[in-house]
């Protein structure tokens, strides 16, 4: 547990890592491992939405040390902003990011196919639609 100057310490940081007015990400440093908390910090997110994205992107795969704790890389961190980025500014679902990331080509325009019921009743709509015409 966490002493109060420990939290104001690691607050500070977090203050001094924060995203500026124009929505842009700290630049990350120079170093070879990343803890869960600065990947938190230089990518915008909360350490259990990192976590989550462990186990949905299979390209994220952080190394783990003694006592179960991640240590994420530099291509990791590097990662995570291009998720980021796909989700939560290009508006694809979990899906489509992790189709974009193994670098398939996703067809928004592509016509999902109906259940059979849909079509009937699409169908039986129109012409009632027409009939009140």
């Amino acid at each position: 547990m966490q002493g109060r100057k420990d939290m104001a310490l690691n607050q500070n940081k977090v203050n001094k890592l924060k995203l500026g007015n124009d929505e842009t990400l700290p630049t990350i440093p120079e170093k070879r491992y990343f803890t869960i908390g600065e990947v938190a910090i230089l990518c915008a997110l909360k350490p259990h939405v990192l976590r989550y994205w462990e186990q949905e992107f299979t390209k994220l795969k952080p190394g783990k040390r003694r006592g179960n704790r991640r240590y994420y890389q530099y291509e990791d961190v590097l990662m995570v902003r291009q998720i980021r980025k796909l989700l939560y500014e290009d508006g694809f679902t979990i899906e489509g990011a992790r189709t974009q990331l193994s670098g398939g080509v996703v067809d928004v325009n592509k016509p999902t196919p109906r259940d059979p019921i849909v079509s009937q009743l699409i169908a039986e709509l129109e012409s009632m639609l027409e009939s009140l015409k």
